[in-house]
């Protein structure tokens, strides 16, 4: 266990996060059709191999294997009983690769639907669904909470705010963002860059910003995260950019990006004033090794 607190570390050095799961846990052999959650358990030694990659590449986060751990996503695999098991072992898996001088990012992606009145589920049920899965993770040993890819401020906020409620713990939270004609970024919902910041603050939110976001390049992420660092004052900002924007080849998505190209992303969003960085859809350990700081 990492005793060293996270956000004591980052005001000393920027910090390394890890890159993409799902195109790794493809690469040892998962069908797109299984609950990835569900490997946590059934098939351990695949994803700590995965965690470790990232780890000897450099890594100083290791995020869990836990995107879609809550049970409103699990349901879609008739696994909704399985919060607590998949997530707290994602945990212990992670800290196995973390080692004694890494960070466990428990990670809490969206519950898959909308909130009242677009959606049927309230405040109080998606606090509820989040909390299960904060707590697994919490008990299985993970040093922060990060609420990722999130469009909806409200749900984000739920998310934030539970975690805060529930552990000491530092809590990340990011939005993916897409590119406006007129060189802004919105989330899915419409929400600007300004306002998705502030949501995330006014949470409670220890370190703020993006990670995936939707047909972005490399330019677009130095531009938004320019626009993040303006935003948040002095509150650290997190970017974990996909490895470019991908094309269809053989029907399947390729990333164009190449690790140098990751490197100089990664050199270019330092200077612009954030604290961590990392990756997100198309990037590979290779990758966060040429981005290691």
């Amino acid at each position: 266990m990492n005793n060293h607190d996270l956000l004591s570390a980052l005001s000393e050095r920027p910090l390394l996060c890890d890159g993409a799961m799902g195109s790794q846990l493809i690469a040892v052999g998962m069908t797109t059709d299984q609950c990835g959650e569900q490997w946590n358990v059934d098939e351990p030694g695949k994803i700590e191999s995965i965690h470790q990659r990232y780890r000897d590449a450099g890594c100083d986060l290791i995020t869990t294997n836990t995107f879609g751990g809550t049970r409103t996503m699990l349901a879609r695999h008739g696994l909704s009983d399985q919060v607590e098991a998949f997530n707290r072992a994602a945990a212990q898996v992670a800290r196995r690769a973390a080692g004694d001088d890494g960070w466990v990012l428990g990670d809490v992606g969206p519950f898959g639907d909308f909130l009242e009145p677009m959606g049927v589920t309230t405040a109080d049920e998606l606090k509820e669904v989040f909390g299960q899965q904060i707590a697994a993770l919490v008990d299985g040993g993970a040093n922060a909470i990060v609420v990722e890819t999130m469009a909806d401020p409200a749900e984000l906020t739920i998310a934030v705010q539970v975690a805060r409620q529930l552990t000491d713990l530092p809590v990340i939270a990011t939005y993916s963002f897409q590119s406006s004609p007129n060189g802004s970024f919105n989330t899915m919902m419409g929400t600007t860059v300004e306002q998705a910041m502030r949501a995330a603050i006014d949470a409670g939110a220890d370190i703020v910003g993006t990670n995936c976001g939707t047909s972005l390049s490399l330019d677009d992420y130095r531009q938004l995260a320019r626009q993040l660092v303006e935003a948040v004052g002095e509150v650290p900002v997190i970017v974990q950019a996909n490895a470019g924007t991908p094309d269809a080849v053989d029907g399947q998505l390729v990333y164009p990006a190449t690790p140098q190209e990751m490197a100089q992303l990664a050199t270019d969003l330092l200077d612009t004033g954030v604290r961590v960085v990392g990756g997100c859809c198309g990037t590979t350990p290779e990758h966060l090794l040429a981005m290691h700081l």
